[in-house]
């Protein structure tokens, strides 16, 4: 059995007319679970409404300053607008990206308790958010307040996040990089936006490893950096907690780069994650192809079920 965190409520943040990071991605990864073969072995699981999380503000303001949440609140409340030139906010925006969090802190919640992975199948997405403003679609960093919350629980030590979406999680290694509790490990096309993750970056405490690679690349190089850095790498760390910022942009179909993974590459990835720990958090960042989005997701949480 594996749990996935969602709510319709998340197809609330419109991003308007052709943007890529739409409503329809989430549609689409559900309806291809709900027909999946395993579909009897998913747990749906509505996130914990914003209203019954005392701790979620002062948690966000960890992690974001308290002028740039007031900001999102503020677009949101006359309507919406554009934060950036690709990074839209909507009427709605402001709650549902704090149901976001809230999925993933869920998350971590269901994973410590059960031992076994789960998937949180939120919007906006969040590892380009930076503490002082989002961009790349990606309003409040939910990989990184995951992490912190989780480690505020007495079992917890230490939190590694992996992320192998297709462009690098600037905002999350830069929230997390100076704290020696969390590991960030990034495997991402280079060049790429948004331009940074590069390999010479290790973070205050040895911290983090950045795997940039080039375009054109396949299955075959990014399998010898799982097995050569990766799973070393996260090993050697002995993380109470493996956090996945799950983007599938790195699909060969995807708009938005050019890398050349099949959606099934992603459970082989989900092995090596498991090879590691049971304890395995997903959280949807990228993926604009939906065909290929909903076939990879399938692919890793079909894995989960082995």
């Amino acid at each position: 059995m594996v749990t996935v965190i969602y709510s319709d409520e998340f197809l609330d943040h419109k991003t308007g007319y052709s943007h890529p990071e739409k409503p329809e991605r989430l549609s689409a990864i559900t309806t291809a679970l709900k027909t999946a073969t395993f579909v009897s072995q998913i747990k749906w699981h509505l996130p914990t409404p914003i209203e019954q999380r005392s701790q979620l503000m002062p948690l966000l303001e960890t992690v974001h300053h308290r002028s740039y949440i007031q900001k999102v609140r503020d677009i949101a409340a006359v309507g919406g607008s554009y934060l950036d030139t690709d990074t839209v906010i909507s009427a709605r925006s402001y709650d549902v990206a704090l149901l976001a969090v809230s999925a993933w802190l869920d998350g971590v919640d269901i994973v410590l308790n059960t031992g076994k992975p789960a998937f949180v199948l939120a919007r906006p997405p969040g590892h380009h958010a930076e503490s002082d403003t989002g961009m790349g679609f990606c309003l409040f960093s939910n990989a990184a307040i995951a992490a912190i919350y989780a480690l505020r629980k007495p079992e917890i030590n230490r939190v590694a996040i992996l992320d192998w979406d297709v462009h690098h999680g600037n905002g999350t290694q830069a929230i997390v990089e100076t704290n020696p509790q969390i590991a960030y490990c990034s495997l991402h096309q280079y060049p790429c936006y948004p331009g940074t993750g590069k390999a010479t970056e290790r973070g205050s405490h040895n911290n983090v490893l950045n795997l940039p690679v080039p375009p054109g690349s396949d299955v075959e190089l990014y399998q010898s950096l799982f097995e050569q850095k990766v799973v070393p790498f996260l090993t050697e760390f002995q993380a109470d907690l493996l956090i996945v910022s799950a983007g599938y942009d790195a699909n060969a179909d995807d708009p938005l780069a050019m890398i050349n993974l099949q959606p099934q590459d992603y459970g082989l990835f989900t092995d090596y994650c498991l090879g590691i720990t049971g304890k395995i958090l997903f959280g949807l960042e990228g993926g604009y192809n939906l065909s290929a989005l909903s076939q990879s997701v399938v692919a890793t949480i079909e894995r989960c079920l082995d």
